[in-house]
């Protein structure tokens, strides 16, 4: 069983102009090779990675259609990024890019390739308003969250919005992963902000590492396609662990050169984090959880008012 990963986390330069498939696969690879040089184990990569491929799409394709021809492109492009990885003895999740699952039917996946060959799938559960856009991007969200074993580890994926989902933190609290991986795409500071403040809930609420890596700047195809966002590791607010609950971060950009910076997260801590979970964090709610239905909600009662709710059930005279 692993006690330390040391995890890259690419926030990919989205406004890089690309002329096709190889030039897309020769930015991607570099940024594997120096992950390895890093001695990563693991290379995250952000959501809608390959929204910059629309650069070399036929001419007056519709936004309507974009997704159609994402999904085709992935089916070429992705084993062959795979394979990169393969080559390199690393764990991949290389972002997510649109999956046909039947006739004009898509989903925003996640694909997480092991050094071992395996290979898994993550749909994205809870979709953005231009996620369902009819005009646009039309996806259906998935309906599962898959939990990915990997050398005694255990992984979950949580795409963008999905990790803005308490309700989604609290079916795991009871059994929680080891490592939360974050892909996500955010058009502003805000949304970026949202990610990243919900990423440290969910480390809190789980007592585990989340990783988020996100695009950063415009896609230079029309309509302006911003992109505004970073990376970061982080991990439970406890003294043991630095205090802050941030174990590495970069961001938020709005512009960056070259292929994007390589956040690399040395070390990151999962035997510590297993050891607290066992009961030595100074506070973690999974050791007390609280069923939904076990919480009564009662009216207000105005101040000066309060009384012993036990002492008013009892019968009178």
């Amino acid at each position: 069983m692993i006690d330390t990963l040391t995890v890259a986390l690419w926030a990919a330069n989205m406004a890089l102009e690309l002329d096709g498939p190889e030039a897309f696969l020769a930015v991607a690879e570099r940024q594997l090779v120096r992950a390895r040089s890093a001695g990563a184990g693991l290379v995250v990569m952000p959501e809608h990675l390959g929204e910059g491929w629309l650069q070399w799409a036929p001419s007056g394709l519709p936004e309507s259609g974009e997704i159609a021809w994402l999904a085709e492109q992935a089916r070429a492009i992705l084993p062959r990024l795979m394979a990169a990885a393969d080559r390199l003895g690393l764990a991949l999740l290389a972002g997510t890019v649109p999956a046909a699952v039947g006739p004009g039917r898509f989903r925003n996946r996640a694909y997480l390739r092991l050094p071992d060959g395996a290979t898994f799938v993550q749909d994205k559960l809870t979709l953005t308003p231009d996620e369902h856009d009819p005009t646009a991007w039309t996806f259906e969200p998935g309906e599962r969250l898959v939990v990915v074993p990997w050398n005694g580890l255990r992984l979950v994926t949580l795409i963008c919005l999905d990790v803005e989902q308490p309700g989604l933190a609290a079916r795991l609290v009871a059994d929680p992963p080891d490592l939360v991986l974050v892909p996500t795409d955010t058009a502003a500071v805000s949304g970026y902000s949202r990610v990243l403040a919900c990423a440290r809930a969910r480390a809190v609420e789980l007592c585990t590492a989340v990783a988020v890596a996100g695009g950063v700047g415009t896609v230079p195809v029309p309509p302006a396609r911003p992109n505004v966002s970073g990376a970061a590791m982080l991990v439970p607010c406890e003294m043991e662990l630095g205090g802050t609950g941030v174990w590495a971060e970069l961001g938020p950009l709005a512009q960056t050169r070259g292929d994007g910076p390589l956040l690399v997260a040395r070390d990151v801590p999962l035997g510590q984090l297993r050891r607290l979970r066992a009961g030595s964090a100074e506070v973690w709610p999974g050791f007390r959880l609280v069923p939904p239905e076990a919480v009564e909600l009662a009216p207000a009662v105005p101040s000066g008012q309060a009384v012993d709710q036990e002492a008013a059930q009892e019968p009178v005279g």
